[in-house]
């Protein structure tokens, strides 16, 4: 897809489309230190979680500059760039978009001018009150403060933005950014991780249910928030504690203050251990490889195959197809190379080259797999696009068998907190068994974990955790469905072209039956 600067997208196979990461978020606050290059390498370990634009925010304590762009971390910053954002405060984010369009203006961090100065903010995460949000926003200006509109945006994070950016006092005094936070964060629903500065303070700010994870670390001479622990790692920061669900962090040259604005009710997101975050991370005490192990471990237990050869769909299936190893005593063996730099191209494929699909991606060690009985792991199935292509092209290689197994239960309901799913209609566990699915695959046999083997593998309470993807039991109230929907506040000319009445097609494979229902927001949410 063409964008506006001519260059094109990095969405090689939009039928391949599997779920989309949430954000990445980064600050630091570091008097003497290098805030914009330690910023663009805590982005860098965050590149994993969005690949469409990138920012950075830093102020010197007199003004804040902030440079972003469309494209990858390291395609948006060079020496040149990094070397004009001088300061002792800084933000970073790299965005996959949950709401608002892939486009220029919605690249974070958002800006605003206050009446103290002004303030610049990255979010991950997705809200669900935005139609709400932009009321408050659209009072607020109607009541005299003009920071709030005319802004090109159209993501739910420059709201959040405008509403800190001009809040006042009953006698229209304009409030500063951290007398304003404890007004404005109660109001926002949804999840949120929020990092966010004005020239002197860096705050960090999560909300009460802790959808999405926010760490803070520690610096010899200064602070790092971010969203994964891998971040604080490779910057050289040492982890302190997580940011908790329902705080509001300051950091500034008087040191580190909290304070609650909401109270705490743990709802983390189960899929940032299956699959959004790097193995390495540790979220809630938790290392993530060990619980992808884990759930790999389960699996085998539960959904036993007999075989030659255990294999992973890399590399988010490589931790639980080691585990599926151990636990089976199967051996395992790698049957498939990944081409890492696929789907981080900017150069679009030529027809040709469209049609081998999966083969831009992966590649059958064929002597390795021909002749073989093989489990194949991955972390999990949306469409089945491209497990159906899989099992295909393992067969092609010679594989004598092919067993699917899946460390996560069928993902059923669409995520309105910060994963981009495919629309409700387009899941192939909404509309068939598991024996169907497997058949419409083509594979000897399909099997998932079940959703108590998950939690359990990454030892957090189960009702700590959020699932809605796979049991539809949402951890917060959701508004009427017209309010829901990445592209609520687009212009018409940039929604896509499909409505919320139009339908969407599941087709007949093998036999299995065809599908057909509404793909809008009230199909989302309808129950069977």
């Amino acid at each position: 897809m063409p964008r506006g600067d001519g260059r094109l997208s990095h969405d090689l196979l939009p039928s391949e489309k599997g779920p989309q990461d949430a954000c990445g978020v980064f600050g630091v606050w570091a008097p003497g230190e290098e805030v914009a290059k330690l910023t663009y390498f805590g982005l860098y370990a965050l590149q994993h979680r969005g690949q469409e634009s990138a920012g950075i925010a830093v102020s010197n304590g007199s003004q804040i500059l902030v440079f972003k762009d469309m494209g990858l971390v390291s395609q948006v910053f060079d020496e040149t760039s990094l070397g004009s954002l001088r300061g002792h405060i800084a933000i970073g984010h790299a965005r996959y978009s949950t709401t608002g369009a892939s486009v220029w203006e919605n690249a974070q961090p958002t800006f605003r001018a206050t009446g103290h100065g002004s303030i610049a903010l990255g979010h991950n995460g997705n809200l669900v009150n935005t139609a709400e949000l932009a009321d408050l926003v659209t009072a607020q200006s109607s009541q005299g403060n003009g920071r709030a509109t005319r802004v090109a945006a159209t993501n739910d994070t420059d709201l959040v933005t405008a509403l800190l950016a001009g809040q006042t006092d009953e006698n229209g005094t304009p409030l500063t950014v951290e007398q304003a936070a404890p007004l404005v964060l109660p109001r926002v629903k949804g999840a949120f991780s929020f990092v966010f500065m004005d020239e002197h303070t860096l705050y960090a700010a999560r909300d009460a249910q802790g959808v999405r994870p926010l760490v803070l670390g520690r610096l010899e001479r200064g602070w790092v928030v971010a969203s994964e622990t891998s971040a604080l790692d490779i910057v050289g920061a040492s982890f302190i504690r997580e940011i908790e669900p329902g705080e509001l962090v300051a950091i500034d040259e008087d040191g580190l203050r909290s304070s609650r604005f909401a109270e705490a009710k743990p709802k983390g997101c189960v899929f940032e251990y299956v699959y959004l975050a790097r193995p390495d991370t540790d979220i809630a005490g938790r290392n993530v490889y060990l619980s992808r192990v884990e759930m790999g471990r389960k699996l085998a237990a539960e959904a036993p195959a007999d075989a030659d050869m255990v294999i992973a769909t890399p590399e988010s299936g490589t931790p639980a197809a080691i585990g599926y190893a151990e636990a089976s005593g199967i051996p395992y063996g790698s049957g498939l190379v990944k081409n890492s730099y696929v789907g981080r191209t900017f150069i679009q494929p030529s027809q040709t080259i469209r049609q081998l699909g999966i083969r831009l991606k992966l590649n059958p060690l064929k002597e390795v797999i021909s002749g073989k009985r093989l489990v194949v792991v991955d972390d999990s199935i949306v469409r089945g696009n491209t497990q159906r292509a899989l099992v295909r092209m393992l067969r092609e290689a010679g594989a004598a068998e092919v067993h699917v197994r899946i460390s996560s239960p069928p993902i059923k309901w669409p995520c309105f907190f910060g994963i981009d799913f495919a629309t409700r209609a387009e899941l192939i566990a909404n509309g068939l068994t598991v024996e169907e699915i497997g058949k419409s695959l083509g594979a000897d046999s399909l099997s998932y974990i079940s959703i108590d083997g998950m939690t359990e593998a990454t030892t957090i309470p189960k009702s700590q955790l959020c699932r809605a993807c796979f049991d539809g039991e949402y951890p917060m109230a959701l508004p009427d469905p017209e309010l829901l929907g990445k592209y609520l506040r687009e212009p018409e000319g940039r929604k896509p072209a499909s409505g919320p009445n139009d339908q969407a097609t599941i087709p007949d494979v093998d036999g299995v039956g065809t599908l057909t229902a509404g793909v809008g927001g009230a199909d989302a949410l309808r129950r069977p």
